[in-house]
Formats: C-alpha cells, sequence, structure tokens
C-alpha cells in the first residue's frame, strides 16, 4: 500500500505561525516510530504538505528544504525513511491544482509511487487534506492530532465520507498493519 501523510499536525506539532527554521520542527509524539512501523511492513510513504510559508515569502525553499532535513532526520532516529517528499509552495490567493484541496500534489506522488492499481491512503488532520484525498481517489483517514480535533468537531461534509478518525498517526497505523490481510 502507498500511504501519504500530511506533513503538520501530522509528523510534527502545527504551528500557527509555521515552521521557519529546523529547530522549529517538534516531532508528536510517536510519528516517527509509526512511519518506521509502515516502512518494516512493506509499506511506501510519502509526505505531501502545502508549505504556503514559502509562498507567502517568509522563508525560501532553501530553508524548508532544511526543514525537511531535520525531519528527515528525525524519521532517520526512529529508524524510518520517507520515499518522497511532495510540497506546494503557493500561499492560498495563487493557489494551483497541486495545493490542497487541489488533488496535483497527491496525483503526482501516486503516479511516482504507486504499483499499478494497489490501495492508496491519506492520512491528515485538515479539511482541506479530506477533500484532496477525495478527488485524488484515496482511503482518508483523519487524526484528531493538529486540526483533526476541530474538524471533526465541525462535521465532516457527507460527500467526503467515508472518512476513519483515529487519534493519531501511530493509532493509523496501528490499526491498518492490525486489519492488513495476513
Amino acid at each position: 500500500m502507498l500511504v501519504l501523510l500530511d506533513r503538520d499536525g501530522v509528523l510534527n506539532v502545527n504551528r500557527e505561525d509555521y515552521v521557519k527554521a529546523p529547530s522549529e520542527l517538534v516531532m508528536l509524539p510517536g510519528s516517527a516510530a509509526a512511519v518506521a512501523r509502515l516502512n518494516a511492513n512493506g509499506h511506501r510513504v510519502a509526505v505531501c504538505t502545502n508549505q504556503s510559508v514559502v509562498g507567502r515569502g517568509i522563508i525560501g525553499e532553501e530553508r524548508l528544504a532544511e526543514i525537511h532535513g531535520r525531519l528527515q532526520q528525525e524519521l532517520a532516529r526512529a529508524g524510518a525513511r520517507l520515499d518522497a517528499l511532495f510540497h506546494a509552495p503557493d500561499p492560498p490567493w495563487a493557489a494551483s491544482d497541486r495545493r490542497k484541496p487541489g488533488p496535483g500534489m497527491l496525483r503526482e506522488a501516486m503516479a511516482r509511487l504507486r504499483r499499478g492499481a494497489e490501495p492508496v491512503l491519506f492520512i491528515g488532520d485538515s479539511l482541506s487534506d479530506l477533500q484532496a484525498a477525495h478527488a485524488a481517489g484515496c482511503a482518508r483517514v483523519l487524526v484528531r492530532t493538529g486540526h483533526g480535533a476541530t474538524v471533526q468537531g465541525r462535521g465532516i461534509p457527507p460527500e467526503l465520507l467515508p472518512v476513519r478518525v483515529l487519534e493519531s498517526l501511530a493509532d493509523a497505523v496501528e490499526r491498518l498493519l492490525a486489519e492488513a490481510p495476513a
């Protein structure tokens, strides 16, 4: 299976003022170990993340690459790795189809990493994550970390269902692996 993840609020703490430096990237408890479990069980894992912090001119692509280097280091400490990392730098007022809720970034990840007609799962914490995953034809998990509890509290639009709601990435991976055919 191909597992696509949002970054902020799923792997790391979501900062309202954006992650602007490697030192501001703080992993959520259990998230790196969850990716390691996916890797160990043969699943490919990629991140698909909106990063308007670039499009807004707050940081440049070089700084974002440093932040993603820190993310890779934190994952490696837990024995985890990403097969790819995709980002959409667009600000909301100049969004391309790659910026979630558009499905472009997810479709790009699927074209590059998917094997045949295998299932694809997207795990995110925002309504735009669910919208993009639905439009791209991915199964959907909303985690309650980050913005997830607020999204759940407001109600998930019926057209996006079914959506499984779980506490965290670690919980989502535990469920996925428990339900996988032997």
